[in-house]
């Protein structure tokens, strides 16, 4: 619960951060920022659930986000390698925003902390991968070019689908 209460705190300069080292990379454009800060947001307050104890019931809009992630990333022209890179940077925010605090814990503590967090970042990674790859596999599949492209990004839906992922982390936070 320290750790979560920790991230909580530098949520919001990890929000920063994280948008304005993404506005500097290829793609980034597509989407507006505000939207991008949203996602990290999102990103950010789902973990929190994941170290908490609705850990079992926040599994699921984690999983649903990172997905969701990986799709957008598609949407904005990224490659595979790409995606890594970017959920990478979170690793990256939270060791420098709350690593020393982690560091101070007991031993012991520290490491289930640290081992934790780690294994929900690199859950993120695998299943933004899997939403990217089927991203494009559906796009390419796509006969009805009359339609829109899986892979094109529009704020408008990346808007309502972190509507829903919101209500489905709230839904989450509140039987905490």
């Amino acid at each position: 619960m320290a750790a979560g209460k920790a991230i909580l705190d530098a949520r919001d300069a990890m929000v920063t951060e994280w948008a304005d080292w993404l506005s500097d990379r290829a793609g980034s454009r597509s989407i507006p920022r505000e939207l991008v800060e949203r996602e990290f947001r999102l990103l950010i307050e789902s973990l929190v659930e994941m170290l908490g104890p609705m850990r079992g019931e926040a599994k699921t809009v984690w999983l649903r986000l990172t997905e969701h992630y990986g799709r957008t990333a598609a949407a904005r022209g990224l490659a595979a390698g790409e995606v890594v890179d970017e959920l990478q940077q979170l690793r990256y925010l939270l060791i420098k925003h709350i690593g020393a605090g982690i560091a101070a814990m007991r031993p012991r503590r520290s490491v289930t902390v640290f081992l934790r967090v780690n294994g929900i970042v690199d859950l993120g990674i695998a299943t933004a991968v899997v939403g990217y790859t089927d991203a494009l596999v559906a796009s390419l599949l796509m006969t009805d070019r009359a339609t829109q492209p899986l892979t094109e990004a529009n704020a408008e839906d990346i808007g309502r689908q972190l509507d829903a992922l919101e209500a489905e982390l709230v839904t989450v936070s509140a039987r905490r």
